[in-house]
């Protein structure tokens, strides 16, 4: 049974954090812009990145870093992806150096990331002032500092913890995450990092975070865009006491649902704060040939701009989402596909064996007028399923985006 607690990256055991202005961005003097996440024991650790061929340096000094499988920090700016500069890899080097002088660990003991505009070189001298203020006051409540801290065009701080019951103790995950922009998640700008006190090798850690992220992470889109920088990583103290998890058995199993659950929560945050977005799109395909059709199909829905235009507007324009799926490149037979939007306010069916039926263009538009709607699609062909994460298309967005860089 997963239990929802309130809480973030501190709730596990071990776990301390904080975030702080350090003014990465000189214009800025409020704005937590500096995180950093803190293990007083070294974890087990695992991670993914995008597979964007342009990537931030920070993945790179990363990937390094947890290659032998341990860490015992983040450190993590906003306002400044480091990327596509030539010094790009010296100062994310510099950024774990730093972290680890502050913390008195070792600096390749350190993930780091960083967030914000590509191609402007990140100033190390504000990380470098402030770090040992932020070392001194991490603590088990700076979870959420942290998730501040990590915020670009965010307009909420996305946290979720979670606890479960594994070989009879308990077990606790905690996450954060940032993105409301560039999501179009291959694993945007999308940062996350998960802490848990579970005993757990870091070989099936990773095979957990691989087992996962295709189901969650991977199924959300805002844009269409895939970031350079997205970073997802996870950190194991061991704490909770549990036999340690080294292959897949029951014990596995609960971790990678309690895993599920967190990285699920954060996905559908990022999906609802997408830039200029009012409403959470959800498209569930249901009985598809394969569980790969379904999550194609799902992911074609969600990206279309029409239809998220669509949903903005409050219009049934059902005709979209048929339009979507029919160039998915996945098997279907679109005269066995039924459509439905369903939200708090009620459902609305629109289409049957792939063709239109009469509804009420009055209630489809109560429906729509929520801020989370599903849109539900029966495929009738098979037992795969799957969800997609997505949002609407607003005047906001474009706004936003017109002018991001300047």
């Amino acid at each position: 049974m997963i239990k929802y607690i309130d809480g973030s990256v501190t709730a596990p055991q071990g776990f301390t954090a904080g975030g702080i202005c350090c003014s990465i961005k000189p214009n800025n003097k409020t704005k937590k812009d500096l995180a950093m996440i803190y293990c007083d024991t070294p974890c087990t650790v695992a991670g993914v990145y995008t597979q964007n061929l342009v990537k931030g340096a920070p993945i790179l000094v990363t990937k390094k870093n947890i290659s032998n499988g341990t860490a015992q920090a983040i450190i993590a700016n906003s306002g400044n992806a480091n990327t596509c500069n030539a010094d790009g890899e010296e100062k994310a080097e510099a950024m774990c150096e730093i972290a680890g002088r502050v913390l008195n660990i070792k600096a390749d003991d350190v993930i780091v990331a960083s967030t914000g505009v590509i191609g402007q070189v990140l100033p190390i001298e504000p990380i470098q002032n402030k770090a040992q203020a932020l070392a001194d006051i991490l603590t088990k409540h700076g979870g959420t500092d942290a998730a501040e801290a990590i915020m670009t065009t965010d307009t909420i701080k996305k946290e979720v913890a979670v606890q479960l019951e594994i070989d009879g103790k308990t077990v606790t995950l905690g996450g954060i995450a940032k993105g409301s922009g560039m999501i179009h998640i291959n694993m945007a700008t999308m940062l996350s990092f998960i802490t848990t006190d579970a005993a757990i090798s870091s070989h099936m850690l990773q095979q957990a975070l691989n087992d996962v992220v295709g189901d969650t992470f991977n199924m959300i889109s805002v844009d269409g865009d895939t970031s350079t920088n997205d970073t997802l990583a996870i950190m194991a103290s061991g704490k909770a006491g549990n036999k340690e998890i080294t292959e897949k058995n029951r014990d596995y199993t609960l971790f990678v649902q309690g895993l599920t659950a967190v990285c699920q929560g954060l996905a559908k945050k990022l999906a609802g704060d997408g830039e200029g977005a009012t409403k959470l799109l959800l498209c569930n395909v249901i009985n598809a040939k394969s569980t790969q059709d379904a999550k194609g199909v799902a992911k074609s829905v969600i990206c279309s701009s029409l239809l998220k235009a669509a949903m903005f507007g409050e219009d049934a324009n059902w005709g979209r989402v048929l339009c979507a799926i029919g160039y998915s490149g996945c098997d279907v037979n679109i005269n066995k596909v039924d459509v439905a939007f369903v939200s708090a306010k009620g459902t609305v069916e629109v289409c049957k064996n792939g063709a239109g039926i009469e509804f009420s263009e009055d209630i489809a538009k109560t429906v729509l007028g929520e801020k989370e709607i599903n849109i539900n699609i029966n495929l009738n062909d098979g037992d795969g399923k799957a969800t997609a994460y997505g949002c609407d298309l607003t005047y906001e967005y474009v706004k936003i985006n017109g002018d991001y860089r300047t």
